[in-house]
């Protein structure tokens, strides 16, 4: 009886195949490429701006820095980066598709590697980083945007952005590469003859960094400078600005502007805030 129910059931399930789902077509994947990242050797501008405005800053940054570099650099230099589409036919196979992708995804590879600047992610709320590449120097192209700030604020092209920081050169956020990094850049200002004793200061920023403290950093900066020049926290010749973030530490200095400039905080200088009366 039973054996005759389970035949029934085959000869049912035989009269009625499973259709099969329809295979679906999907846009070939081209290879992900790493994201760039802050390496040692590396110039670049620091930046910060409104909360939850990263996006948008990053943006309007990169097109405000492109414009300005046009204009202070010689036009081969700056030139855009034209991906060359080509032609096709009409009708693409997947393989035209598929090469298609990986084409453009070199081109945007090749204009990445071509560009002063290339904006590198970074996971801290309302902070930016800007790798440069020559001829861009980072400290006089930080002065200069905020020089004209301060002449002229209607020349105010930028929404979200607060504060610029530029940055000669970057290590690692471990003494001994912040040594090195701080013999490269302090040598140019500090360590020649022709310069009479200066009056420098230090000011370190350190974020979502534990190991290097604060006046450990201080305390191996002023040792490099040397005791022929001496500390003055209000009246400097020179700043050195020291930042640490996570795994790598910038260097620059910049001169006695930097208060006037607002502690190249753009906002302040399109938009100085009203001071209290007394």
């Amino acid at each position: 009886m039973n054996k005759n129910k389970k035949r029934k059931s085959e000869d049912h399930a035989s009269n009625h195949p499973v259709k099969k789902a329809k295979k679906q077509w999907q846009v070939p994947k081209a290879k992900q490429s790493h994201a760039p990242s802050i390496e040692t050797g590396d110039a670049g501008i620091w930046a910060t701006c409104d909360m939850h405005k990263e996006g948008k800053c990053t943006i309007e940054l990169r097109d405000f820095f492109n414009e300005y570099a046009a204009k202070l650099y010689n036009d081969a230099a700056v030139s855009s980066i034209k991906s060359d589409s080509g032609g096709g036919d009409a009708e693409a196979t997947d393989a035209d598709i598929e090469a298609e992708i990986s084409k453009e995804v070199q081109v945007i590879k090749d204009a990445d590697r071509r560009s002063l600047f290339l904006a590198v992610k970074i996971d801290t709320p309302c902070v930016l980083f800007f790798k440069t590449r020559e001829p861009v120097e980072p400290v006089s192209f930080v002065q200069r945007i905020c020089q004209d700030a301060l002449e002229d604020s209607s020349l105010k092209k930028t929404r979200w952005v607060k504060r610029l920081t530029p940055v000669t050169r970057i290590g690692k956020a471990t003494a001994k590469s912040l040594e090195e990094v701080a013999k490269i850049v302090l040598a140019p200002v500090f360590e020649s003859e022709k310069h009479m004793p200066l009056k420098y200061a230090i000011r370190p920023t350190i974020r979502n960094h534990t190991v290097m403290k604060r006046d450990d950093v201080i305390k191996l900066v002023a040792g490099l400078v040397g005791k022929r020049h001496s500390v003055d926290l209000k009246n400097y010749d020179h700043l050195i600005l020291v930042d640490v973030y996570r795994n790598v530490c910038g260097m620059s200095v910049v001169n006695k502007d930097f208060e006037k400039f607002k502690r190249f905080n753009l906002a302040e200088l399109y938009d100085p805030t009203p001071k209290l009366e007394a």
